[in-house]
């Protein structure tokens, strides 16, 4: 499953990154600003590291006929493949969302949705860990559910929502993130857990 390489290789990328511990220090501090930049260096590098390019802010991609750093203003966009040519679909779509506010979650949510790609991912934080399945739960509710059942059941690739606190922060990088995947047959986000290789 891709979700589940691509997640194993975001904590080894998180873990030997050069600025693990002000990622660490970042949330914290809830400094979120600087929380978004070091998640954003995490998530390129762990895309280069299963062999995809990456546009984001400060990594300005040449691999479509128009170079760009945010393509449909998505903060992440990975593509397979490395040879220059024409327009093709992102392997990959990712929101790195720093507000609180569970509405620009959620909008968060709906546009990696809107996106073709094999992996769809929304990063986003709360303060305490116990505070996540309230957000994943109003996420599955009132963006899920608004879905019809058809274009729900019809969603291709995978799709993740992460949430990063800083109360789990002592067992970075491995507490610090809570991850769930989205369910289609149920419209539910169900909890993943992580062990340590």
């Amino acid at each position: 499953m891709i979700a589940a390489r691509w997640r194993k290789a975001f904590f080894h990328t998180v873990q030997n990154n050069e600025n693990a511990s002000l990622f660490r220090q970042a949330a914290q501090a809830e400094d979120l600003a600087s929380w978004t930049a070091y998640l954003t260096d995490a998530v390129v590098g762990t895309c280069q590291a299963l062999g995809w390019r990456a546009a984001a802010k400060g990594h300005h991609l040449d691999l479509l006929p128009i170079p760009h750093a945010e393509y449909l203003t998505l903060d992440v966009m990975a593509f397979a493949g490395s040879a220059r040519g024409g327009w093709r679909f992102p392997v990959a779509a990712m929101e790195l969302e720093n507000s609180r506010d569970s509405e620009r979650i959620a909008y968060s949510l709906w546009k990696v949705l809107c996106v073709r790609a094999e992996l769809r991912i929304v990063f986003c934080y709360r303060s305490l860990s116990r505070q996540a399945p309230a957000l994943v739960n109003c996420l599955s509710r009132d963006v899920i559910g608004a879905l019809p059942l058809e274009q729900r059941l019809a969603l291709e690739g995978e799709t993740l929502v992460v949430v990063g606190s800083r109360s789990d922060s002592s067992a970075f990088p491995y507490g610090f993130f809570k991850w769930w995947r989205l369910e289609r047959n149920t419209g539910s986000f169900n909890v993943l857990s992580y062990i340590p290789e």
